[in-house]
């Protein structure tokens, strides 16, 4: 049997980017969940639009607000494997497989993704990701 894969997307404000996002996320999970956070744009009805399951918060509470009331959802849900990406397409969804597979493969827990790897930035909380290469 396999394991249940849930995409966390929290979204504030994202009516614009939500759609391409999904669109370019490869099919590798089985639901997609929109923690719409407050959002005063029509994040909420473009997500519904979609077929997504979205649950709103009537204020925003923040990014780890939102990141929380997703996980808290998709572990009601029964996921077994949560894949956590942003509405506004600041991360490749394109790379959902090759996160996911180490945890379907029992190779990995857990699976951290990286923007900024592999560019030199000064100072400022980017420089922990090179320090940890």
């Amino acid at each position: 049997m396999g394991k249940k894969v849930v995409v966390v997307m929290p979204a504030y404000n994202a009516e614009k980017t939500l759609k391409d996002v999904v669109e370019r996320t490869p099919k590798v999970y089985d639901e997609m969940l929109v923690v719409n956070d407050g959002s005063t744009d029509k994040t909420k009805e473009v997500a519904e639009s979609l077929g997504l399951k979205v649950v709103s918060h009537p204020k925003n509470r923040g990014y780890g607000g939102a990141q929380k009331t997703g996980f808290k959802k998709a572990m009601e849900d029964g996921a077994d494997i949560i894949l956590l990406l942003h509405s506004d397409g600041q991360y490749a969804p394109e790379k959902a497989p090759s996160m996911i597979e180490p945890i379907k493969n029992g190779e990995a827990d857990v699976v951290l993704g990286s923007r900024v790897l592999g560019k030199k930035y000064a100072g400022g909380r980017n420089a922990f990701f090179e320090i940890c290469r």
